[in-house]
């Protein structure tokens, strides 16, 4: 989102528990029930073929390159996923490697974000759209084809999210825009849709500053259009919308209640543990109330929070988000935002110390605080809330993911289906038919964070495989670790784990009683499903 979202930040006060509130107005879809994250997709550098042909978004002058003087960035990304990086004007990075930025105009940066969201749980990507009817109209078009090209790859869902901050002629050029670009991509198997329609996200009507002027009537106007167009439509509404003071104009609640879903803005409004508690006892607990009243959706924002400004207090702030508004009831959760570098409010992959940083920049590295994280920490953070919101995860506030991960040592694993060890002989499928424990019936359990693992067979040091996404047995026969290669460790009440494959969300089961190799196919725990997890 733009800069100008930003406003002063409100105190805050501590307050006690809340009941759990809840009465979703729509059943689980693309967004209710779901976590969605806000793309910003608008990073460009001078040589990527972009249509804008400059450092979009990384500079102040889009003409120059990055550098100290001319930035417009907060964070600096972890470069080592991508494929291809651009040099900039800044010094080199701590660890002596060029200081390199990637471009969203590659098809291949969207491919790792939206690998990124399938490997942690972020379910919808609300790509942001500003007025596209100026110079940046044909790279933001392309944007979108990109975009979408990556939802369909990774089984994410997305959707067109309008930010009208700042066009000035928004009312006929947004329907028109819709009419003649943008509706085309509803036909993707990966457009986000709710209560059987195609979600249309519209940010910014109502807030009461120069760059929203719009009266109520022409914003109810734009409203009432998209739903007759047979939309479900988001509104990106100010924090006090249902008050009309402060961010708020008066005189704009008909058109707040006219929307699907209400997604107030949180960004600047919070940046410590005790703001969140505030404003769930003085604000969401309200709007969750009006909400249920009115038949709207809530889908309240949630954020890491400002790096640079040092709210993150290594994941605390953005857990007790979490928990607050799982605890609330919400009917969905918005992400404020993916890559937001510029605010320095993404969850996206990030420099974890100094030495990924530009020597001399000031930028500050996910460590700031003295807490060593990894680059994915917000990602994996970002994970748990997911699952503690479609209940996954029992609600707690305490924070159950930890700042780093590795390797935790070495196990085995004993089907409770016939009481023999797992193994992984010779690359073949794993089967439960060992009865004691040998080199193939070792595994370096990979701690992923957020309860996630991988398992990787001491016998050929290949991480185990949930084969063609789950539809065949496991195999240890992989390099790298990717969703396939991820299971969530769930420890059952007696004393025993099981595994879900991130692959298919199926529960590994030892099959025919242990006789059959293990495969990911059962939708719940029982006997087979259960092993006792022996370090050795």
């Amino acid at each position: 989102m733009e800069m100008s979202r930003r406003s002063l930040l409100t105190s805050a006060l501590a307050v006690g528990a809340f009941p759990r509130l809840s009465a979703a107005a729509s059943t689980p879809g693309d967004v209710v029930g779901k976590i969605t994250v806000g793309y910003q997709g608008w990073f460009a550098c001078a040589g990527d073929g972009a249509p804008i042909n400059g450092w979009w978004h990384w500079a102040q002058n889009w003409s120059q390159s990055p550098s100290p003087g001319n930035t417009a960035i907060k964070s600096w990304p972890d470069m080592r996923d991508y494929g291809r990086g651009y040099q900039t004007a800044y010094a080199n990075l701590g660890n002596g490697q060029p200081a390199t930025l990637f471009s969203s105009y590659d098809q291949q940066t969207v491919n790792v974000h939206f690998g990124w969201m399938q490997q942690n749980g972020c379910d919808t990507a609300a790509l942001q759209r500003f007025n596209p009817t100026g110079g940046e109209g044909p790279t933001r078009d392309a944007m979108a084809a990109k975009v979408r090209g990556a939802a369909e790859a990774t089984g994410r869902k997305f959707y067109i999210m309008y930010d009208v901050s700042g066009w000035p002629t928004m009312q006929p050029e947004i329907k028109a825009d819709w009419t003649n670009k943008m509706s085309a991509h509803v036909s993707s198997s990966a457009y986000a849709r709710q209560n059987g329609k195609p979600v249309v996200g519209i940010w910014g009507f109502g807030f009461n500053d120069d760059n929203h002027p719009w009266d109520a009537n022409t914003c109810l106007d734009v409203v009432t259009w998209f739903k007759s167009q047979g939309c479900y439509v988001m509104g990106g509404v100010p924090t006090w919308w249902r008050n009309g003071t402060n961010d708020s104009r008066p005189g704009f609640l008909d058109v707040y209640h006219a929307f699907n879903m209400n997604s107030p803005w949180m960004v600047g409004r919070i940046g410590d543990a005790a703001g969140s508690d505030w404003f769930y006892t003085n604000a969401n607990v309200g709007d969750q109330a009006d909400c249920n009243a009115n038949g709207i959706d809530y889908q309240p924002c949630v954020l890491p929070g400002d790096l640079q400004m040092r709210h993150r207090a290594h994941g605390d702030f953005m857990w007790r988000q979490f928990y607050n508004m799982v605890r609330l009831g919400a009917q969905g959760i918005y992400i404020s935002m993916f890559d937001e570098y510029n605010e320095g409010n993404q969850i996206a992959k990030t420099a974890e110390t100094a030495s990924a940083v530009p020597s001399g920049s000031g930028i500050l590295a996910l460590d700031e605080d003295g807490t060593a994280c990894t680059s994915d920490y917000y990602l994996r953070i970002t994970a748990d809330g997911g699952r503690m919101l479609k209940g996954q995860l029992s609600l707690t506030a305490t924070r159950p993911t930890q700042p780093t991960a590795g390797t935790t040592g070495t196990v085995s694993l004993r089907s409770r289906a016939n009481n023999r060890y797992v193994n992984a002989t010779n690359g073949s499928p794993l089967i439960a038919s060992s009865t004691a424990v040998g080199v193939a019936e070792q595994f370096d359990l990979i701690d992923r964070g957020s309860g996630s693992i991988a398992l990787r067979a001491r016998s050929n040091n290949q991480y185990v495989c949930a084969e063609n996404a789950g539809t065949q047995p496991l195999i240890a026969n992989r390099t790298a670790i990717g969703p396939w290669e991820t299971f969530q460790l769930t420890r059952n009440p007696d004393g025993t784990v099981s595994l879900t494959a991130q692959a298919d969300n199926n529960y590994v089961c030892a099959e025919n009683a242990g006789a059959q190799p293990l495969i990911a196919n059962r939708t719940a725990i029982g006997t087979w499903e259960k092993f006792d997890l022996i370090t050795n």
